[in-house]
């Protein structure tokens, strides 16, 4: 497998049980990377994540379960897009999660996740995810009423309550071989408002531009508090978070990428081992394909 571009990972990451404070942590990319080394890193890490993909599948004992989370215009879609070119895409399912329908509303929150994991030997994509449960609803609590939720627990505790059933969720698939690798696109105000105009006045970016965005952006502290709360209460051993600067997109792609490829180079996956009796098995096959027509 090539050696994929390292950067430093630990920078991004989200220590565990720490406090975060989104206002200190930069949303741009580093001043000592230039463009033109993050699309060859890009590239080096996609062929590695290709090689990757292949022995997950041929291993076929591990899976992997990549969460993307953002605020509106942060650069989701073009990521995945970015990041995941190189991989065979049978191996991959990519899952976005909306607003819940009505047969999910009436289940646990976790249900709705549950039926999109990937199986062994195979990577799964969620475009936002189960964590909506403790920012979207945090934000806007009347979409509790549709949930029907039992009196208690209520405020605080309820949300105390959704931190550790999604801590113990990730546990549990961590030690059943689905690595959690969970990705928080940073990006600023500013950089928001700069992409909303720019799909306003480009004509062929119209379709993006989705007036609920801009009502939403009027709740960003409420958000970055409440993202605070999740890195603070959900960021684990087994399923940390990586916060990534976004600003500029070309980083992004080129952070997440090395991280996806790093992270599953590092389970040191192999290809299945060959008994003595298959390897006489593809002697014979050998020896007769040699021999057809003789």
């Amino acid at each position: 497998m090539p050696k994929p571009h390292q950067f430093d990972q630990a920078s991004f990451l989200i220590q565990p049980g720490g406090d975060v404070d989104l206002d200190k942590i930069s949303t741009e990319a580093d001043d000592d990377f230039k463009k033109s080394e993050a699309k060859r890193a890009l590239a080096q890490d996609i062929e590695a994540l290709s090689d990757a993909q292949r022995l997950l599948w041929a291993d076929g004992s591990r899976a992997v379960l990549i969460i993307l989370q953002a605020l509106d215009a942060a650069g989701k879609d073009g990521t995945i897009r970015h990041v995941m070119s190189g991989v065979n895409p049978q191996g991959v399912s990519v899952h976005g999660f909306k607003a819940p329908n009505d047969e999910e509303v009436l289940h646990h929150f976790l249900w709705r996740p549950t039926r999109f994991l990937p199986p062994k030997g195979e990577i799964a994509l969620f475009n936002r995810s189960y964590y909506e449960e403790v920012l979207i609803v945090r934000v806007h609590p009347e979409f509790l009423e549709r949930q029907r939720l039992p009196a208690e627990p209520s405020g605080e505790k309820l949300w105390q309550s959704r931190f550790a059933a999604i801590n113990a969720f990730e546990d549990q698939l961590v030690r059943s071989g689905t690595m959690v690798l969970k990705f928080y696109l940073h990006l600023s105000k500013d950089e928001q408002k700069r992409r909303f105009l720019d799909r306003i006045d480009e004509p062929d970016k119209n379709w993006k531009f989705n007036e609920a965005d801009v009502r939403e952006r009027g709740f960003w502290d409420q958000y970055r508090n409440a993202y605070h709360e999740v890195f603070r209460h959900t960021s684990t051993e087994a399923a940390p978070w990586y916060v990534i600067p976004a600003d500029d997109k070309w980083y992004a792609r080129a952070v997440v990428a090395d991280i996806i490829a790093a992270r599953i180079e590092s389970l040191d996956l192999q290809p299945p081992s060959v008994s003595e009796a298959r390897r006489a098995e593809l002697r014979r096959a050998r020896e007769g394909l040699l021999n057809e027509g003789k």
